[in-house]
C-alpha cells in the first residue's frame, strides 16, 4: 500500500529499526566480564545460580531491581508527531 511520499514498507521498516536499536541497547546495557560474589551496592552475598544465570552480574536481585525502576530511558520516535512537521 502506498503511502503518500513515502515507497511501499517505508513504515515496517521504521518499526524495525526502531526494534533493532531497543535490542542492540539492551545487549550494550548487558553486564560484562566475571561476577562478583557479593553486591557491590549494598555487599550482600550474590546467590551462586544468579552469578551463572547473568555472567558478569555485579548486583543483587534487590538492588537490580531498585536500578531498574529508578532509571528511565528515553524513547526515541523516528515518524515524530505531526504537530513538529508543521513548524
Amino acid at each position: 500500500m502506498a503511502g503518500g511520499w513515502s515507497r511501499d514498507g517505508a513504515v515496517q521498516d521504521q518499526i524495525d529499526d526502531t526494534v533493532n536499536d531497543a535490542v542492540t541497547g539492551a545487549r550494550s546495557r548487558l553486564p560484562k566480564g566475571e561476577s562478583l560474589t557479593h553486591c557491590e551496592e549494598c555487599d550482600e552475598p550474590i546467590p551462586e545460580r544468579r552469578r551463572e544465570a547473568v555472567p558478569g552480574v555485579r548486583t543483587c536481585i534487590a538492588c537490580q531491581s531498585e536500578r531498574d525502576t529508578s532509571v528511565r530511558h528515553a524513547a526515541f520516535n523516528r515518524r515524530g508527531s505531526k504537530d513538529s512537521q508543521l513548524r
